[in-house]
């Protein structure tokens, strides 16, 4: 177990997500295509600054991913009450954009006690959306009190927790938000680097997320076999999961009222910010109106919480910040099938926790999820929450997800529930 007063230190060697796409086959030919296409945004422009230097990286970075090379401890207010300390780590990965070597940051939190022989089995924790800038960053903002509840009962299982900020949060350059590939990737890094150093930790791990991070989860996953093989990932928890799947549904978010104001209208506005990364051709003023542009500009330095209560206060609807037909634009197009999963067939269970209340990840999309996921051959034990909306339901869904996750660290066969109608 780490010191939580030790000295930062290095290691060297060591939306109303409206759509869903089909899914390409394999990591590489998804590769292929974004960095053909991707330019790299710094500054202002990708969200960069505000953040202590820890996050930026001074040395020559191990081109090799998944090693930690750069840790300080936590804060008391930026740790969990349940762990026995919390560690800022900076570890390396490989860009989801480019396919470039890149410093990650995020966290590593154990539980309380002795380690069990084999050491601690490990979560991965995948965010919701905070926003593109760096200083929305969790290692560095926080977590809120629904986050923090249940990554504390999670530490109460006896589980040790690693948690990403995700590629270009808190690190210099731009957040590829909803990019499954940069997401799992930057999942399956953090895995690779505490388990590659000395914290007591076993190779058993767990993959958790929740909406953006329900997505991350599902693309970890689904990309493991591809990107980290050697991995020995158990299952899969996703709650509030989005599914985007282009064959089925047009693109635009066709269900929510353009009049009506939207506090999940930020979640569109991330994507503008994913579309500006892959194409530097592309003029926002396509996309959006004046008062769109001047939102856009906000959540180059803004968090999301802030900003979707700021934007419910000015009354901010699809109609004020979108101009017509925004959605079918061959720019938005043209970053849906990088925000597919890989494959719908994961190598271990999966369980889904589904919100009958969910207004920003539709309940529709989910439980498409689960029924393509299970044509696909995924063992999947899905779960719906009719009272419970997209935020509650994480922490509902703890009674069923609990024993799925302990049945996996075990080995207990998890034969899912794919026969059963939801």
């Amino acid at each position: 177990m780490w010191n939580p007063v030790q000295r930062s230190r290095s290691i060297t060697g060591g939306a109303a997500f409206a759509v869903a796409i089909a899914c390409p086959t394999g990591l590489e030919s998804a590769l292929g295509s974004a960095a053909s296409a991707a330019t790299t945004r710094t500054g202002a422009a990708a969200g960069d600054g505000g953040v202590s230097s820890f996050y930026r990286f001074r040395g020559r970075l191990p081109q090799k991913p998944g090693l930690l090379i750069q840790t300080e401890p936590l804060a008391e207010s930026l740790s969990l009450s349940g762990a026995a300390g919390g560690l800022r780590i900076l570890y390396t990965s490989t860009d989801g954009m480019t396919g470039a070597g890149i410093a990650v940051s995020g966290a590593l939190f154990l539980p309380k006690g002795e380690a069990p022989a084999g050491g601690w089995p490990l979560i991965a924790w995948a965010h919701g959306t905070v926003g593109i800038a760096d200083v929305c960053a969790p290692s560095w903002a926080g977590r809120d009190t629904r986050d923090v509840t249940y990554l504390n009962h999670w530490l109460s299982q006896g589980y040790a927790i690693v948690a990403t900020d995700y590629q270009g949060l808190g690190t210099p350059g731009p957040h590829p938000y909803l990019l499954t590939r940069a997401a799992a990737m930057s999942v399956l890094d953090s895995v690779r680097a505490v388990q590659r150093a000395a914290y007591g930790l076993s190779k058993k791990t767990m993959i958790i997320g929740q909406s953006q991070g329900g997505g991350a989860a599902f693309a970890a996953a689904s990309t493991a076999r591809f990107y980290a093989p050697e991995l020995d990932i158990r299952g899969t928890v996703a709650t509030g999961t989005p599914y985007f799947d282009l064959r089925r549904e047009d693109p635009s978010p066709a269900t929510r009222n353009p009049d009506a104001v939207d506090p999940t209208i930020g979640f569109n506005l991330l994507l503008v910010h994913t579309v500006e990364q892959m194409d530097s051709s592309f003029p926002a003023s396509e996309l959006l109106t004046s008062k769109g542009i001047e939102w856009l500009q906000a959540h180059r330095t803004g968090c999301y919480s802030d900003l979707a209560a700021k934007g419910v206060k000015a009354g901010l609807t699809l109609n004020t910040i979108f101009k017509s037909d925004s959605f079918k634009s061959r720019h938005f197009f043209r970053i849906y099938p990088e925000i597919a999963y890989p494959t719908l067939r994961a190598s271990a269970p999966v369980f889904l926790g589904i919100g009958g209340r969910d207004r920003a990840v539709p309940p529709e999309g989910q439980t498409r999820l689960f029924k393509e996921a299970c044509t696909a051959g995924s063992v999947v034990e899905a779960h719906v929450y009719p009272e419970h909306d997209h935020f509650s339901t994480v922490n509902r869904s703890v009674t069923e997800s609990t024993p799925f996750v302990r049945a996996a660290f075990a080995g207990t066969a998890i034969t899912g529930n794919c026969g059963e109608t939801l």
